[in-house]
């Protein structure tokens, strides 16, 4: 799907008449769709033009309790089925998925305002952890001990039961793909809500779901975090939580999880650093590094927005880097081909990254591009901000320290390999990290070194199904995407039976 060059506010509103033609957004719980029981809605908006896509049923207890119940009574038969009859059923589903890929990658693009070209790779890499997932849990065994010869001791691999989760609003349908599919595969059911800001995909796909996936294994409840999200890390049924959020949050989630004892799976967030050391080749590592931040906008969890450059080679470098910066992430309709950066998501993020380049600048870091709007009137309705570098920023700055989440760089110089990496390590986030280097010794020791769950060399964001990621610090607890994923679903089980000797 492509759209053709055009006035920003024509192409949303056609787009949003076409998208939302058929679209109701309301729950789904048991396998319907249902409106809440008070008949409250809200609106969730195209950041683009700042203008209503479509009204979302707004969920309070009521629905979390109705949704947890619905779950509760599919779970016996979901947990018998075995991992091949779940395989069949889950692929079925995500075949048609992809026959829906354009219309879930508009929704998905209208709703948080990534190009279309990034939605609908976003929606396909969610299908394949789908599918992933449904493929490793046929090779989720259990084990049998050697005890002795007068027992027969084995461990079995069983599903928790009901899974909260609550989906982020910066990539809502890659991570339905890695938080229900791999609870869904390892025979949990599921009650999800999805972030109010980005509210869309996810229900859609599981309105996708209806004669596929029997009626309660999974289950979708919109609405806010007092009003939906609290009640479903406090409810008593669930089992098991994961949570994909800020740190303040997934403390609540946290604190919520040891409440009952229940095992929980907590991404929060990061401050990562891309150390650039002089032997890089500093024309890819200015290019990798600015995809690193400027993808998404800068509202990716795992984005580089910190570049540790060797002093020797920070002249260059920086103007590799502001090349890239300014030719190649520039801000667009996220509906027209070759746009790379659409609009930050919402108002409040808008602001929010407003504020902390007030702050950068009276720290005293140097400003060197961006900081604000965008040049053009297309501009002025929605939410967009520039690609925007800071230089000579020290790490214990602000704009260093806290997670801004938006298209804000630092550039932080060094000048031995150990400041290098204490700078890397001196933040209280470690989720990921990005190293330039063509020296094996140096990517092998800074690798080890550095204190973050996922360390791509000359590379950034190299990651698919079957790639663990998780933090490290305050970024979290748990991996996602992987095979051990399915033990973040699964509990063990002993077995131990006594055998006597054989009488024939």
């Amino acid at each position: 799907m492509s759209r053709s060059m055009g006035d920003i506010r024509e192409n949303h509103r056609d787009a949003i008449e076409e998208a939302t033609q058929d679209l109701t957004v309301d729950h789904w719980i048991d396998g319907e769709s249902v409106a809440s029981a008070n008949g409250e809605r809200f609106e969730t908006s195209d950041p683009a033009i700042d203008e209503p896509i479509v009204d979302v049923a707004q969920g309070t207890e009521s629905e979390i309790d109705d949704a947890v119940e619905a779950a509760e009574a599919a779970l016996r038969s979901w947990k018998e089925t075995t991992p091949r009859e779940r395989d069949d059923i889950i692929r079925e589903w995500t075949s048609t998925l992809r026959d829906h890929l354009d219309e879930l990658a508009l929704l998905e693009s209208l709703d948080t305002g990534k190009p279309l070209a990034y939605a609908r790779d976003e929606a396909k890499e969610a299908f394949n952890y789908l599918e992933y997932y449904v493929s490793v849990a046929q090779a989720h065994e259990g084990s049998e001990l050697p005890v002795g010869p007068d027992n027969h001791a084995y461990v079995r691999q069983e599903p928790f039961g009901v899974a909260g989760q609550i989906l982020p609003w910066n990539y809502p349908l890659q991570l339905f793909g890695w938080k229900a599919g791999a609870a869904l595969a390892a025979g949990n059911v599921v009650v999800l809500k999805p972030s109010e800001e980005s509210p869309m995909t996810a229900t859609r796909v599981a309105q996708l779901s209806k004669g596929i996936l029997p009626d309660g294994v999974l289950n979708i409840v919109n609405g806010f975090g007092e009003e939906a999200g609290q009640p479903l890390t406090n409810h008593d049924a669930i089992d098991k939580l994961s949570f994909t959020g800020s740190v303040p949050v997934g403390k609540q989630v946290m604190s919520a999880a040891a409440e009952g004892i229940k095992p929980v799976t907590l991404e929060l967030g990061g401050k990562s650093p891309f150390v650039v050391f002089p032997d890089a080749d500093l024309e890819q590592a200015a290019e990798t590094s600015a995809a690193g931040i400027f993808y998404n906008t800068g509202q990716s969890c795992d984005a580089c927005t910190r570049i540790l450059v060797h002093e020797d080679a920070h002249d260059e470098f920086l103007d590799l880097y502001l090349e890239e910066a300014t030719e190649t992430w520039q801000p667009g309709d996220p509906l027209e081909d070759g746009t790379t950066m659409g609009p930050l998501t919402f108002d409040d993020q808008y602001e929010k990254v407003s504020n902390y380049v007030e702050i950068g600048e009276e720290e005293g870091a140097n400003l060197v591009v961006g900081g604000g709007d965008p040049d053009g009137e297309e501009f002025e309705d929605g939410w967009f901000f520039e690609p925007t570098v800071f230089d000579d920023v020290d790490n214990d700055m602000r704009i260093a320290q806290e997670e801004i989440f938006g298209p804000v760089q630092s550039i932080i110089t060094f000048s031995s390999y150990e400041e290098a990496i204490e700078i890397a390590n001196g933040v209280s986030y470690g989720l990921a990290a990005g190293v330039a280097t063509n020296d094996a010794s140096i990517a092998h020791h800074a690798a080890a070194d550095i204190l973050a769950g996922s360390v791509w060399v000359n590379e950034y964001h190299g990651d698919g199904p079957g790639v663990p990621f998780g933090g490290f610090k305050e970024s979290g607890i748990g991996r996602e995407c992987a095979k051990e994923t399915l033990d973040e679903y699964t509990q063990s089980k002993t077995v131990n039976l006594k055998l006597d000797e054989p009488e024939l």
